[in-house]
């Protein structure tokens, strides 16, 4: 997709006429336009010669990227103050001296045609000033797609006209001499209404663009948090090089104080890192060894040698900007009704201009009373405040996101996710932490160390997270794997291979039976497993059984909170997992969840997915490769940021810090800008529906309200302004972030002494059910019992010494 920057854009006409130019071409898959960045986006295979055809043929052009406001502000700049100037004398001779007597000099006091000149030529170098009006709105016009420059400057133009007829009509009431009705003449002049309309058309769009400028200070902020140089090791010795210049493989240095340069690797030292840049947590986070490292965060204390792994536009944090700007220039689907309106908005106005002069002209109403009507119909419309309603909210809604570690997509997913009734979320590496551990080992006819061995031997060739437990037990009672052939993965069941001549199984209940007869003594132990949260992995060899190891992942701190405030919000969520149903729900009781799906093969996750979405909104939120076709087929998809490439690419948004707390955070916001959204189109509707009437008359009979052309120039500078500024509110979103913490207590406990005793132990204490996890050691006679809930010391002193242990207070 490439992205042009289209220059003389001024209302959501414009924008609207430039995409349906585009689109038009044959080679053109897809093209979005945004107003508030003037920048556009098109897909497909064309050549740069047809976008710029398509481009001039509406009647706009296209410049390269960083130039277009620049020149704006210069150019806004260049001519408010000269305008100014010029309209106060303006002002005071043509309001001033005709309505309040205000002195001028002698020989302009008794020379009406002399104030009249005057008065013309002082309108006319303010309309030259700002003669780009005159151009675009021409250009509209010509091209058959009249903008709001089109309609200030037939209201200024048609000001200016009209002035200089009443100016020929004194000259020659002039040579008639009659000087006092010429005098009088000088209340018909519209020339200051003509220089007023642009001098304050001009000032509105000079303060929108500088609040337009805040709506992207959160992606400004991002980019000035790169960094300038990078110390690297080359030929043995730190040299100090531009940062833009560090390539992969590079060992650099990351002393306090600096800034990391690339996404790396640690190889030599440790360090204490500020990543709030990036995750939007300011805890620092601890680095050391073999720990990876992200560019532009900050090293507060200590010492790192790295490994450059990504450098420049490939780092995460190039690619949070590149996401941020993308989504901020992606129209969300609530945007098409502004766009549609906008595209017949301008020629209905002028239509509406005309048939108010024409009425008021035919009620017996003189030309300057109709042109006036006519003229503040034109120039009160406001179709920028419709281009602008939705960019403006998208842009900062977005930029507040990336400073609390959220990336949405697109802006569609922007706006749905605030529409979420249901999460759906993946249990292991989601709501849990991913690094389950071994807690049991119960052989059947053989030793610990034989179950063991063979269960490592299996799982070292599987990336399964339960398998990675299993692999660091076996490292850890240095066991060396057998040499296995055959190796099968059986998705979501279990593993198959061959040693030593016989076929090993490993996996659940459900595929281990289908090879042997699980007796009810194996299934009561296991289903005791199971009700405690942890997940029994069943091995046999020649389908003889040989024993059961129980793996248990822990919960994130953070998630029962989480969950906690999705309730509170009124958002249903439920645990979606491939793990057998007491597992889950041992999980599900913890969190509190308001349902669990289990037992769920990956390519059944999809089809779950979909049956609750034709119910209500649902978001799914996952991190592996398996919850890739859910995070796909979802409303909105939720990937956790440490989760795989391919769950990240398929999802909607990105949680950096892969903490579930952010999920009611994305929707609280999503919620805000969707509100936002809502109140600048209405906003813009409504304040057309009333102005235009109001600029028309309409009231002038029922209750003598009038609205001068200046006034309607007035109001429709401040009509954009609000726009923006009400958007810019977003970044005073408040999240409640209070979390339910996990209550901790350590045990002292004598008469443990080996790990069997440490696993007893384990086993009583995470039996009860408001602890979430127990961990024991026999080395330290100690345990360190996490708690949802707080349980009296003497309650889990009865429980430890039941088992035949002292606990010492």
């Amino acid at each position: 997709m490439k992205e042009y920057i289209v220059t003389g854009m001024s209302c959501a006409a414009c924008s609207v006429r430039v995409e349906k130019e585009v689109k038009k071409l044959e080679n053109v898959k897809e093209c979005s336009v945004n107003l508030l960045t003037n920048t556009m986006k098109v897909s497909g295979s064309f050549s740069d010669e047809e976008i710029l055809y398509a481009v001039e043929k509406a009647g706009y052009g296209i410049k390269f990227k960083d130039t277009l406001k620049k020149e704006e502000n210069i150019e806004s700049k260049n001519n408010i103050i000269p305008s100014i100037l010029i309209l106060l004398v303006l002002m005071y001779i043509s309001m001033g001296y005709t309505m309040f007597s205000f002195p001028l000099p002698r020989y302009l006091d008794k020379n009406p045609l002399s104030v009249a000149i005057i008065q013309m030529l002082l309108s006319l170098i303010i309309m030259i000033i700002n003669k780009k009006f005159f151009i675009n709105g021409y250009k509209g016009i010509v091209n058959k797609s009249p903008n709001m420059d089109s309609l200030v400057s037939l209201g200024s133009f048609a000001s200016f006209i009209y002035s200089v007829a009443v100016v020929f009509y004194m000259t020659d009431l002039y040579v008639e001499g009659n000087i006092n009705l010429a005098s009088h003449q000088l209340h018909e002049l519209y020339f200051e209404s003509a220089a007023m309309i642009l001098v304050l058309i001009t000032f509105g769009k000079m303060l929108e663009s500088k609040s337009k400028k805040k709506t992207t200070d959160a992606i400004n902020s991002l980019i000035k948090l790169a960094p300038k140089t990078a110390i690297v090791i080359r030929d043995g010795k730190e040299t100090k090089i531009d940062a833009k210049d560090i390539v992969v493989g590079d060992i650099f240095i990351v002393k306090p104080g600096g800034i990391i340069p690339a996404d790396g690797i640690v190889i030599e030292g440790s360090a204490s890192v500020n990543e709030s840049m990036l995750t939007g947590e300011s805890i620092p986070v601890d680095k050391e060894k073999g720990d990876s490292v992200s560019q532009s965060t900050y090293n507060e204390s200590g010492y790192l040698k790295c490994e450059a792994k990504k450098t420049g536009e490939d780092t995460l944090f190039f690619k949070i900007i590149k996401r941020v700007t993308e989504a901020s220039n992606s129209k969300p689907p609530i945007a098409k009704v502004a766009d549609k309106v906008s595209g017949i908005f301008v020629p209905i106005v002028i239509l509406i201009s005309v048939i108010t002069f024409t009425i008021w002209y035919i009620l017996n109403k003189d030309i300057g009373f109709s042109l006036a009507r006519a003229i503040s119909v034109l120039v009160i419309s406001c179709p920028c405040a419709l281009g602008l309603a939705t960019p403006v909210a998208v842009m900062v809604g977005n930029g507040v996101g990336a400073k609390h570690g959220i990336l949405f997509k697109n802006a569609q997913a922007l706006e749905y996710t605030g529409k979420i009734k249901t999460v759906a979320l993946d249990k292991t590496g989601t709501i849990t932490k991913g690094k389950p551990e071994v807690t049991d080992i119960i052989p059947f006819n053989i030793t610990d160390n034989e179950l063991l061995s063979y269960a490592y031997s299996l799982e070292i060739k599987s990336e399964h997270p339960l398998a990675k437990a299993i692999i660091k037990k076996g490292q850890d009672y240095g066991i060396t794997p057998l040499l296995t052939s055959d190796f099968k993965i059986h998705p979501g069941n279990g593993l198959k291979a061959v040693i030593n001549s016989s076929i090993i199984r490993g996996g659940n209940a459900k595929y281990i039976s289908q090879f042997t007869s699980l007796n009810n003594e194996i299934l009561e132990i296991t289903d005791k497993l199971s009700i405690s949260g942890k997940t029994p992995l069943f091995f046999t060899k020649d389908n003889e059984f040989l024993g059961v190891i129980a793996v248990m992942d822990t919960v994130k701190d953070e998630s029962i909170s989480a969950i906690e405030e999705l309730r509170n919000m009124g958002i249903k969520t439920i645990i979606l997992t491939g793990d057998n149903l007491k597992t889950a729900q041992a999980i599900k009781n913890i969190v509190n969840a308001d349902d669990v799906i289990s037992d769920v093969l990956p390519d059944e996750k999809a089809q779950i997915i979909k049956k609750l979405m034709s119910k209500s909104k649902t978001a799914m939120v996952g991190d592996g490769i398996n919850d890739a076709p859910a995070l796909a087929t979802a409303d909105v998809g939720i990937a956790v940021g440490q989760g795989t490439d391919v769950a990240i690419n398929t999802s909607d948004v990105v949680l950096i810090d892969s903490s579930l707390k952010n999920i009611p955070k994305l929707i609280k916001l999503s919620r805000k800008t969707l509100k936002t959204i809502y109140e600048n189109l209405f906003w813009a509707f409504i304040y057309n529906i009333i102005g235009i009437p109001l600029a028309a008359g309409v009231f002038i009979p029922l209750y003598g309200l009038k609205l001068t052309p200046m006034f309607g120039a007035f109001a429709m500078s401040i009509s954009s302004l609000f726009v923006v500024t009400n958007a810019l509110r977003i970044n005073n979103i408040k999240f409640n972030n209070k979390e339910k913490k996990i209550m901790e207590v350590t045990m002292k406990i004598e008469g443990m002494m080996c790990k069997h005793c440490e696993a007893r132990v384990k086993k009583v204490l995470e039996e009860l059910s408001a602890v979430s996890e127990a961990i024991v050691s026999h080395e330290n006679s100690s345990a360190i019992v996490k708690m949802t809930e707080e349980i009296p010391f003497n309650k889990l002193k009865e429980t430890v010494e039941a088992q035949g242990y002292k606990v010492i207070d």
